[in-house]
C-alpha cells in the first residue's frame, strides 16, 4: 500500500481540500496510472453532496473522479493488455464479477458485482470505499483500463470515459442512423456530446433548447437545425418526424412534448436522471408504436469503440481545464450550468499540493 495525493470532501456540506489516500500496490493483473487529466462529471457533484442518498447513499471521505486519462507507470507481471508509457483511460467501473450474464455480454455496467470507481465498497481493503480521479494515480485491474487514442488531446478526451459512452452507447444500439433525423435534448455535457457523435454517424441532427441563444453554439457543434422547445409552433411543425430522440435532460421536464415529436415506431432514450419520476402520457407512445428506454454508460468493449471512433473522427469533448485548486468554484458554477461543456482538472497541479 502507498499514499497518494487527492482532493476530498469530508460530508456533504464540506468544501474540498487537500488530502492524502492509500491505494494498493500493483497485483499481478493491476495497472498503476499516473492521473494527467480528471474531468468532472455532474454525478460527481450529487455524489459529493449526498444527493443520491437513496439510492446510494456517499461514504465520506469522498475522492470523486470517473473519467480518468493518464500514463502507466507500473504493470503487473500477469498484464498484457497495455505497458509502461502508454496513454490509458479509466471509466466508471474498475471492477465486476466476470461470470454474470452480463458480463458475458460485455455490458459490465449492469453487473451485480460492478464496483464503480469512487463510493463503491472496496474489494481489495484498501479503504472502506473506491477513491477516484481526483488524485495523482490511480490502481486498476487490467480488464477496466482503456486505450486512448495518441492523435486526441487529453484534456477533451477525459470526459468522453463518462459523458462520451453514456451518448455513444444508446445512439449506437439504435442502429444505422445515416440519413435518419435525430434529436438531441438538452446542450450541456451530455448533450453536446450526443451532436457530435450523431452528426459523425451521418444522422441530421436537430438539437431541442429552451435557449434561443444557444443557436449558434449548436450549428457550431454539428447540428444541422435547432428548434427552440418553448415555442408551440416550431414544436409543432415538426411533430412526428423524428426517428430517434436522446434526451440528456437531468431536470423536471415534459417528456411527452418530445414523445410526440417522433415518428412511427420512433424511440426517445432517457440519458438523464431527474429527481423526480417524469409523468407520462400512455396515448403519446400508442399513437405511433413509439417506445421509451433508458440508457447507463456502456460495457468496457463498448467503451474502447467509441475511443476509437473518436480517435478516427477526431472527436473530443469542449472543456475548460482547471487546476484542482478551483474544484470548488468549479462545482458552484457547474450548479449553474456556468461551462461549456465540461471541466477537465489538470492533475499536474497536484504536484504542489
Amino acid at each position: 500500500m502507498f499514499k497518494a495525493k487527492a482532493y476530498s470532501v469530508a460530508s456533504a456540506t464540506a468544501s474540498f481540500v487537500a488530502d492524502t489516500i492509500p491505494r494498493r500496490e500493483a497485483g499481478p493483473r493491476d495497472v498503476q496510472i499516473e492521473i494527467l487529466y480528471c474531468g468532472i462529471c455532474h454525478s460527481d457533484l450529487h455524489t459529493v453532496r449526498d444527493e443520491w442518498a437513496s439510492v446510494m447513499p456517499t461514504v465520506y471521505p469522498c475522492v470523486p473522479g470517473h473519467e480518468i486519462v493518464g500514463r502507466v507507470t507500473k504493470v503487473g507481471p500477469d498484464v498484457t493488455k497495455v505497458k509502461p508509457g502508454e496513454l490509458v483511460g479509466v471509466g466508471c467501473l474498475v471492477g465486476s464479477d466476470h461470470g454474470c450474464p452480463n458480463c458475458r455480454a460485455d455490458m459490465e455496467q449492469f453487473c451485480p458485482g460492478a464496483t464503480f470507481t469512487y463510493n463503491s465498497p472496496d474489494v481489495h481493503g484498501t479503504a472502506p470505499v473506491t477513491y477516484g480521479g481526483y488524485s495523482e494515480s490511480i490502481v486498476v485491474d487490467e480488464h477496466f483500463v482503456l486505450r486512448v487514442p495518441e492523435n486526441l488531446d487529453l484534456s477533451g478526451v477525459a470526459p468522453l470515459l463518462c459523458a462520451g459512452i453514456t451518448t455513444y452507447s444508446p445512439i449506437r444500439r439504435w442502429g444505422d442512423i445515416a440519413g435518419k433525423k435525430v434529436g438531441v435534448v438538452g446542450l450541456g455535457g451530455l448533450g453536446h456530446m450526443a451532436v457530435k457523435f450523431a452528426r459523425a454517424f451521418g444522422a441530421h441532427v436537430v438539437v431541442f433548447t429552451t435557449s434561443a441563444g444557444k443557436k449558434e453554439d449548436a450549428l457550431r457543434l454539428g447540428a444541422h437545425e435547432v428548434i427552440v422547445s418553448t415555442d408551440p409552433e416550431q414544436m409543432k411543425a415538426q411533430a412526428g418526424t423524428f426517428n430517434f430522440i436522446l434526451d440528456t435532460i437531468a431536470a423536471e421536464h415534459d417528456i411527452n412534448a418530445y414523445i410526440n415529436m417522433l415518428g412511427l415506431e420512433g424511440n426517445i432514450t432517457l440519458v438523464g436522471a431527474p429527481e423526480k419520476p417524469l409523468p407520462l402520457s400512455a396515448f403519446a407512445l400508442l399513437f405511433g408504436r413509439r417506445s421509451i428506454s433508458g440508457s447507463l454508460i456502456g460495457g468496457i468493449k463498448e467503451t474502447q469503440e467509441m475511443l476509437d471512433f473518436c480517435g478516427k473522427h477526431n472527436i473530443t469533448a469542449d472543456v475548460e481545464v482547471i487546476p484542482i485548486q478551483k474544484v470548488n468554484e468549479a462545482y458552484e458554477r457547474l450548479v449553474k450550468s456556468d461551462v461549456k461543456y465540461r471541466f477537465s482538472i489538470d492533475m499536474a497541479s497536484l504536484k504542489g499540493e
